[in-house]
């Protein structure tokens, strides 16, 4: 391979490098996708999990699992239910350990 040829393979392989190391999207990869919903009905939550900011997403998101396999929702860690849901996964939480 000739000068010329080694140059070009070496400015491919350094400027991918580069761009392996930009993030993709602006905000990450998060699971919910806009505001959330403000509230879901208390009877129908199975479950809720608590997703902590990290490097893939940058904001806390609460997604609540619904009874009889209804989904998943994505509910707004802002809203007043969010944060009473919040508070008692933590309390459930530090109980365990």
């Amino acid at each position: 391979m000739n000068v010329k040829g080694m140059a070009i393979v070496l400015a491919v392989i350094f400027s991918a490098t580069i761009v392996q190391g930009f993030p993709m999207f602006k905000r990450g990869r998060c699971l919910c996708i806009g505001p959330g919903l403000k509230a879901v009905k208390v009877a129908d939550i199975e479950k809720a999990s608590i997703i902590y900011p990290s490097n893939s997403c940058d904001k806390i998101e609460l997604i609540i699992t619904l009874k009889a396999h209804k989904g998943k929702r994505c509910l707004n860690p802002t809203s007043k239910q969010a944060g009473l849901i919040i508070k008692q996964v933590e309390r459930k939480n530090s109980l365990k350990h």
